[in-house]
């Protein structure tokens, strides 16, 4: 398995001391180091270059975002913060996720798996991997990721719909989660993914897919509408 390498920066010991120790239990992460502030990540990225950076908001001198702005090419970053004031700005610099402390070990277990998908992905983005296989009324069908439109969880099942048909395959969300690419498809609701190359409009918080139209959560809300704001004219 790859390892995903990662640097934390936040100046308080005992966030820093919580990220270690999750970053511990996870096997694809490997720790490169630890910043107390942004000018020591800055003095750092001069000379490495890690995957994923845990980044705190607010620091002496040079704020996480402010560092994150002045990054030609930054890697991958989650933002870990109290204050959720700062989401959308983080999501407009490209975040992959953003964690509000108190942070809980399954809440950074699915961002680091979102960015160890998307590293993925950015490895071989030329390869025939656009697809998957699914077993649905006993059958294995083939889905290409650009034809699926909604996947919708039902307890112990998924259904999986593209634009000419519906497939009821036993899976879990979580499963599809990881299997679908997170560069293009989008969490929206506990029991709702969606294809953001697909939306056909937006209606309050009801988001237009194809013939369907798919609740956005509250929760969701934030992470959602600031990944459809990068292409809002």
């Amino acid at each position: 398995m790859k390892q995903v390498k990662c640097v934390i920066t936040d100046d308080e010991p005992t966030a820093c001391e919580g990220l270690q120790r999750y970053v511990e239990k996870v096997d694809f992460l490997s720790l490169m180091g630890v910043c107390e502030d942004a000018m020591q990540l800055n003095t750092l990225l001069q000379t490495e270059q890690p995957d994923l950076l845990f980044l705190d908001i607010e620091m002496p001198y040079l704020s996480g975002l402010e560092l994150l702005a002045s990054l030609a090419h930054p890697p991958h970053v989650i933002i870990t913060s109290a204050y959720e004031q700062y989401a959308l700005k983080g999501y407009e610099l490209d975040v992959t996720d953003y964690l509000l402390k108190p942070i809980s070990f399954d809440r950074f277990l699915k961002a680091v798996n979102k960015v160890h998908g998307l590293l993925q992905q950015e490895k071989w983005p030329d390869e025939a991997n656009n697809f998957i296989f699914v077993r649905s009324d006993r059958q294995m069908h083939k889905v290409l990721f650009k034809d699926i439109l909604v996947v919708e969880g039902l307890e112990n099942y998924v259904c999986i719909y593209t634009e000419s048909t519906k497939l009821l395959v036993r899976s879990t969300m979580k499963r599809m989660i990881e299997a679908l690419p997170g560069g293009v498809f989008q969490q929206v609701h506990k029991s709702y993914l969606i294809n953001l190359e697909k939306i056909e409009m937006i209606d309050g918080n009801r988001i237009i897919v194809g013939r369907h139209t798919v609740p956005v959560a509250r929760n969701f809300r934030e992470e959602v509408f600031a990944r459809i704001l990068k292409n809002t004219l």
